[in-house]
């Protein structure tokens, strides 16, 4: 605890002197007018909105389903409201508190520098985690009696992990629009933001970017604003919170039986067995799907950009296509191998263990082999040294990423999903490290291909090739003296 705190300090301290070093540099007049500082500000805090509204979104369902004490507060003769009230606070301020972090030592050093402007950080983005909470709170309890508690937790979910990938996908859409697009779109901007466009500096779209900025006027605005739609949340919502606690408390069911009885099929083999069964649990959990396949939006300006753009440098997209499609496989091979509901039973089963684990990989594998093979279908059709190079190296990084996932990974409970590489830092690093000597190979292969090669670049070529054998060795290696320690322990 005491590391963690001196650990947070000093990051804290860090980001105070580049804080310093930005205002010395750059000051800014408060509520500046310049059109290009405004739309940049107006972007950040859309951005920011999106990640508070992820963050709300996750929040209100835990407040619904992950109860805790509420059962106990709501048994008590407290007022449901002033309940709804503190939980509602609560939410805010775990929003806020991260953001206000990497944020609030521009307001510290505003003050210090005399820079008072900056003060409006706090309120800000405390606003703004007002209102993102708020919008959260109103739009779960509005899905729990639209579609009911079961479906609005799988739903919201799915939402909170979806609207933080919208971030990436709008900062790419200027990127993947071809070449005289961009030109009519940078156009439409100046003449949308110009003096005399419909969105002028004076124009109330401004409004909080300008709060942002220090503007006194609009910064009241906005804490109106934020307080406002708390004080309409926690009026008119409180009872609504209590019923959909009341539904959550019934969410769970059992499926029913079939029709016509149980059926069981035995003409498959084991192989097909696993596969079918792996596949069936996780399209059982639409909310580790939505965690899973969020890497897959990341995948979508490529994809735009391979098949739009003719003459786009094909070296980055084959990094970037290999890179996501390793990091998708880790995911799938430490749900399917790692969280493993029943691993004792597997262990006792008359099974061959190697060739359920082989079919376990199958099933993290072929999905992303699939999924790719659209892509580079045409790569190889359009460029066919370029798209077997292509090939070459991604199947190498899904497979290396499969590999050092099964060896290193340790039994975890699936809803450890999202925290799992701090549980194994060691073989999340080496994951990491084969997933970028894979990208780099794609990208240096490709490059080699496109601009001729060098004898730098085959060198560095052959360096990250023979970085990719070693370190799944590395990891089988954990893995043996893993097994031997543990045979010498029984």
């Amino acid at each position: 605890m005491a590391r963690t705190l001196v650990t947070f300090t000093l990051v804290w301290l860090i980001i105070h002197g580049f804080a310093f070093a930005l205002l010395s540099w750059r000051p800014l007049q408060a509520g500046s007018a310049d059109p290009q500082v405004l739309l940049l500000v107006t972007f950040a805090l859309v951005c920011m909105f999106l990640l508070m509204l992820s963050g709300a979104l996750k929040s209100s369902v835990e407040a619904l389903f992950d109860r805790g004490d509420l059962d106990l507060l709501l048994s008590s003769p407290l007022p449901s409201r002033s309940i709804f009230t503190v939980r509602l606070l609560g939410l805010v301020a775990s929003i806020a508190l991260g953001y206000l972090f990497f944020l609030a030592p521009l307001a510290h050093v505003g003050l210090m520098l005399g820079q008072f402007r900056w003060l409006a950080i706090y309120p800000t983005v405390l606003g703004w985690a007002t209102l993102a909470v708020t919008v959260g709170i109103l739009l779960t309890l509005g899905l729990v009696r639209l579609i009911g508690a079961r479906r609005t937790r799988v739903l919201a979910q799915i939402l909170s992990a979806v609207s933080g990938g919208l971030i990436f996908l709008l900062t790419q859409l200027f990127n993947v629009s071809v070449h005289n697009k961009q030109a009519q779109v940078t156009a439409w901007f100046s003449k949308w933001i110009g003096a005399n466009g419909i969105s002028s500096t004076d124009s109330a779209l401004w409004l909080p970017a300008k709060a942002a900025l220090g503007a006194p006027g609009p910064l009241f605005v906005m804490c109106a604003l934020g307080l406002g739609a708390f004080a309409f949340t926690v009026q008119f919502t409180h009872r609504y919170f209590v019923s959909g606690l009341q539904q959550a408390t019934g969410a769970s069911r059992t499926a029913a039986p079939p029709k016509g009885g149980m059926r069981f099929r035995f003409g498959r083999g084991l192989a097909e067995v696993v596969v079918l069964k792996e596949w069936r649990l996780i399209a059982r959990d639409p909310h580790l799907i939505s965690q899973t396949l969020l890497q897959l939006l990341y995948l979508l300006p490529l994809f735009v950009l391979a098949f739009s753009k003719p003459d786009v440098r094909l070296a980055g997209i084959a990094a970037g296509m290999t890179m996501l499609s390793a990091s998708l496989t880790s995911s799938l091979t430490w749900i399917i191998v790692q969280a493993e509901d029943a691993p004792d039973l597997l262990l006792v089963s008359p099974a061959n263990p190697f060739l359920v684990r082989l079919a376990k990989m199958a099933a993290a594998v072929m999905p992303v082999l699939v999924l790719m093979a659209v892509p580079l279908l045409w790569l190889v059709a359009h460029q066919p040294l370029a798209g077997v190079l292509a090939c070459y190296t991604l199947a190498g990084a899904v497979i290396g990423s499969a590999l050092i996932t099964m060896w290193t990974g340790r039994p975890t409970a699936r809803k450890m999903f999202a925290t799992r590489a701090r549980k194994n830092f060691v073989g999340s690093l080496l994951d990491v490290l084969s997933t970028l000597g894979w990208a780099g190979l794609a990208f240096l292969l490709q490059e080699s291909l496109g601009s001729g090669p060098s004898q730098l670049k085959l060198l560095a070529a052959a360096a990250l090739f023979l970085v990719t054998l070693v370190l799944p060795l590395f990891a089988w290696l954990g893995r043996t003296r893993a097994t031997a320690s543990g045979s010498r322990a029984g």
